[in-house]
């Protein structure tokens, strides 16, 4: 068959995260399953308009805010393309509206249902304001469009939320997320000193001001250190240091801005615990990959962190989400070493539940029943 992707963003993409290394992982399992795929994105700085990437044939047209969609329609009505079997339609917020010029078979495939996030958008004031209303208010709306067409989703919450927006149980297929590892040959000891750490995009949604308010807590009752992986926008990262310096945290805390696989998970091996406190998730794939290297998670009650933290087992789900909750369970789960060990334990044991060869085959098998 001949699949093609409309999604936002590519894996190069600078602000590529899980949800594009989801969607290539199953692009690459449909290759290897014998199909052609082609991914039409967004373009950015520096960035070839047309690549092959693992197989995949990458086309980048327009921004990820909003021309990508408009330039996806015109390339797909009125330009040159293989006849396509299937088209898989990727929600980030807003879809690309496939049912409307599409007549091929369609798969929409939803990593998480926006809501809240909508009003965390980092556009300067007002717009963020309208912005967030009129996304927020209209969301629902969006899946009117999507009533007869089956969906992809990695978790049970994500389901959930697209059961609340209209769409029929039956129509909804839930293929678990793997999980890649650049694991070291040997994995090297802890930190000598307690470090947390936070991994992700810096953005409010992902909670990454939460995290530093919990950060301060524990810096009074102990000595720690604390390590955020992940990249942002320039002002915000400005504002985030300028926030960990009135909290005194100047000195205990690095930003290490994006970073390499490699040192990704060399420092997930070395720190103690990863702090989780997103307001809403597909999954949490930043979970799993801290406890494929002994590291266990404390997380907030949100969407998609319930589904990839095993409480009790893996790490710890937030009873409230504070910043207080996020340093108390931080600390009592550093406060006992036979405690932290068996938590330690269960997290590599949890994260070896997750295969990509298992989850492309099974997203090989929904994509060819559809097509």
């Amino acid at each position: 068959m001949n699949i093609l992707v409309f999604s936002w963003r590519d894996t190069k993409h600078p602000q590529a995260g899980g949800a594009e290394q989801v969607m290539h992982e199953h692009a690459k399992g449909w290759i290897q399953a014998g199909h052609s795929v082609t991914h039409f994105g967004s373009i950015f700085k520096n960035a070839t308009g047309e690549e092959v990437l693992d197989g995949v044939k990458i086309i980048r047209r327009g921004s990820y805010f909003l021309t990508v969609h408009l330039r996806a329609f015109i390339w797909y009505t009125f330009g040159k393309h293989l006849n396509f079997d299937i088209v898989i339609d990727e929600f980030h917020g807003i879809p690309f509206f496939t049912p409307l010029y599409v007549r091929a078979k369609k798969l929409a495939v939803l990593q998480e249902v926006a809501r809240e996030i909508w009003w965390l958008n980092p556009l300067p004031k007002p717009l963020n304001w309208i912005i967030g209303f009129v996304g927020y208010a209209f969301e629902p709306l969006l899946f009117l469009f999507y009533k007869t067409t089956p969906f992809m989703v990695g978790s049970k919450s994500a389901k959930d939320d697209v059961i609340k927006m209209g769409i029929r149980a039956k129509s909804i297929t839930i293929i678990p997320h793997g999980v890649l590892v650049n694991s070291p040959k040997k994995l090297p000891p802890k930190e000598k000193k307690r470090t947390i750490v936070f991994l992700g995009a810096l953005t409010k949604d992902k909670g990454i001001e939460d995290c530093i308010e919990a950060f301060s807590l524990l810096n009074k009752s102990a000595d720690y250190n604390f390590w955020v992986m992940g990249s942002g926008g320039e002002n915000y990262v400005k504002h985030l240091k300028k926030l960990a310096e009135k909290r005194n945290l100047n000195t205990k805390i690095n930003f290490f801005g994006r970073v390499s696989e490699e040192e990704k998970f060399k420092r997930l091996a070395r720190a103690h615990v990863l702090v989780n406190p997103s307001i809403r998730e597909g999954w949490g794939l930043v979970n799993i990959e801290a406890n494929a290297m002994g590291t266990p998670v404390v997380a907030y009650r949100s969407q998609g962190l319930i589904d990839s933290v095993k409480e009790g087992k893996s790490g710890i789900i937030c009873t409230t989400n504070s910043p207080e909750n996020l340093a108390r369970n931080s600390e009592w789960l550093l406060s006992d070493e036979k405690r932290y060990k068996k938590f330690s334990f269960g997290a590599v044991l949890w994260s070896k539940e997750f295969s990509w060869e298992k989850s492309k085959k099974l997203s090989s098998k929904l994509v060819e029943s559809i097509a």
